[in-house]
């Protein structure tokens, strides 16, 4: 018990390191865009809030590593049936796996939705390899249930490779709704310390990320872009912004709070409601 104890305690102190830097590089380069965040960045409630982010996304991190593994294990793949509503993928970001979706989906099915699907996708595969994943998953679900569309729940990378699909390869047809959290629409500056040649296409201008935001989204299909001005994993957070797409702005969150705040998943929710 001592050594879980001791684990534990290791895990939350580098989780805490990780936030902390995360937020410090966020903010230098929140600063440079905007000036007046310097002579703010000791007052009282500058700092309470920097405190509050730390924490609370250190706290949400923690948990979301934990259940990591849990996401690994072959459990097969939940079936959709005719009777059910209309499919809903939930697509991970970089680095985390199915299992980060759970609180999402507890949250979920306390507001009627059952028909809730998730995706592994590996960070040591290609943008477009994950994609033909997206599209493989997506034709089972239309298939399993007789339909003819799912919608697409993408949490920051999950939310580019949706993207990806949707406006690039094909799923134009398929798709009747897109929901982004958190996703890095424009890149974010912190993928340089990435590890993998996947990142590497989330880096700001990307030849990926200029061909993305060139292509036109499909026309009738609602996009809902749910983002955080506080996020410290895209940076800048004004990266997460995209075009001529509706757009609901959160504040006091980091980017994986997005998966278990309240706000962001009532505006979760709020997306799947409206009607297209």
């Amino acid at each position: 018990m001592s050594l879980i104890c001791h684990l534990l305690k290791l895990l939350f102190q580098v989780v805490a390191v990780v936030v902390t830097l995360s937020y410090f590089l966020a903010w230098y380069e929140n600063a440079n865009q905007n000036p007046k965040l310097i002579a703010a960045r000791f007052t009282p409630r500058s700092l309470l809030l920097a405190l509050w982010l730390i924490l609370l996304e250190t706290g949400l991190l923690s948990v979301t590593v934990l259940v990591n593994p849990l996401g690994w294990l072959h459990t097969g793949q939940a079936t959709a049936s005719p009777q059910q509503q209309m499919p809903i993928l939930l697509l991970h970001g970089l680095f985390h796996n199915r299992a980060c979706w759970w609180f999402v989906k507890l949250r979920l099915r306390l507001h009627g939705y059952h028909n809730l699907h998730t995706l592994n996708l590996p960070p040591w595969k290609d943008a477009e390899s994950l994609t033909e994943l997206i599209a493989l998953r997506v034709d089972a679900l239309r298939h399993a249930t007789g339909g003819e569309k799912v919608i697409l729940v993408g949490h920051s990378m999950g939310g580019i490779l949706a993207r990806n699909y949707l406006q690039r390869r094909g799923g134009a047809d398929k798709v009747a709704k897109l929901i982004l959290l958190g996703a890095p629409n424009q890149g974010s500056k912190l993928i340089p310390f990435a590890v993998t040649r996947l990142a590497r296409v989330l880096l700001p201008n990307s030849e990926f990320l200029q061909r993305l935001n060139q292509a036109d989204f499909p026309a009738g299909i609602p996009v809902t872009n749910i983002y955080t001005r506080h996020d410290n994993m895209v940076v800048p957070s004004s990266n997460c912004k995209l075009r001529s797409v509706a757009e609901v702005e959160l504040e006091k969150l980091g980017h994986i709070a997005l998966l278990y705040h309240p706000k962001a998943l009532n505006a979760l929710t709020a997306a799947l409601k409206e009607e297209p």
